[in-house]
């Protein structure tokens, strides 16, 4: 049923009401919207705030949210890893010291296959005619059986090389073929270099000792803590810094100990930097993308 509307004709009286109705919920109406006004800027200066701090946070924070967030290999794991338990990090240091008391033994099979793997990484399109055979010292084994170059350092230094192999297959070759810079009529033979590299590294960071007592090995304990793959990607770096030290000394076969000097004392003072607080951290690792 529709109703229909009076029409009411206002007196004096009723004109003065509505006037001051009108006067009461303007100024409700003027001061809900400066109530919201007040919120709104109150708001807007908090979220100003959040942001102003976040940018200008401790510098800790920042740091450790964009260390973890560039510079690192996509789809890896362990870098989105937080810090590690003193005893974690004895941990890590307990399995690469159980690494350095495994001897190479060719009658095992998996170290007859990561021999293999390391001749397929080293000359994909060559085929290894026998495990022994005098193509190896075209890699620069001594003799036609590696497993007797071995002996002084054990199975890690073939797993050094392998890792080196597959991880920077480029700066790998360079090297393997003796690519870059100038070089000696009597080069240094590739693969027995790599198994000294191994030894020197070991002998510099004390990994022998229960715990490292020297400078060089308590700092690299850290950067193990923050990569487990660091002693192998470390190899890289002084097999490259070797190298490198062997072109700018013009050094030849005679020589090669006394490279091998000059790296570690090289290697001795990157570990040293305040600055280092990663393996990627040292100055020389750039050389293993050059």
């Amino acid at each position: 049923m529709k109703l229909r509307r009076r029409k009411c004709i206002p007196s004096c009286a009723s004109h003065q009401r509505v006037d001051e109705d009108e006067l009461y919920w303007d100024g409700k109406k003027r001061e809900e919207e400066s109530a919201w006004l007040h919120n709104t800027a109150h708001v807007i200066s908090q979220l100003a705030r959040c942001f102003t701090n976040a940018m200008v946070g401790p510098r800790a924070w920042i740091g450790g949210f964009f260390s973890r967030s560039t510079n690192r290999k996509f789809g890896s794991d362990k870098y989105l890893n937080f810090s590690l338990t003193p005893i974690q990090v004895e941990e890590r240091l307990k399995r690469l010291q159980e690494r350095l008391g495994v001897p190479f033994d060719e009658t095992l099979t998996d170290h007859q296959e990561a021999l293999q793997a390391l001749w397929n990484a080293a000359f994909p399109n060559i085929k290894l005619k026998s495990m022994i055979s005098e193509q190896w010292k075209d890699m620069g084994w001594q003799g036609a059986n590696p497993s007797t170059d071995f002996r002084g350092c054990g199975f890690i230094s073939l797993e050094n090389l392998l890792y080196f192999a597959r991880t920077y297959p480029v700066t790998f070759h360079r090297l393997l073929l003796k690519q870059g810079g100038k070089r000696s009529e009597w080069e240094y033979p590739f693969a027995v270099a790599g198994i000294n590299v191994s030894y020197m590294l070991i002998l510099m960071l004390d990994l022998q000792s229960e715990k490292p007592r020297c400078l060089p090995g308590h700092n690299f304990v850290k950067l193990l803590g923050e990569d487990e793959e660091a002693f192998d990607v470390l190899y890289c770096i002084a097999f490259a810094m070797m190298d490198a030290q062997w072109l700018a000394m013009h050094a030849s076969y005679m020589e090669f100990n006394e490279v091998l000097q000059v790296t570690r004392q090289q290697l001795e003072r990157e570990l040293s930097l305040e600055d280092v607080h990663r393996i990627q951290d040292l100055p020389a690792y750039n050389m293993l993308y050059q």
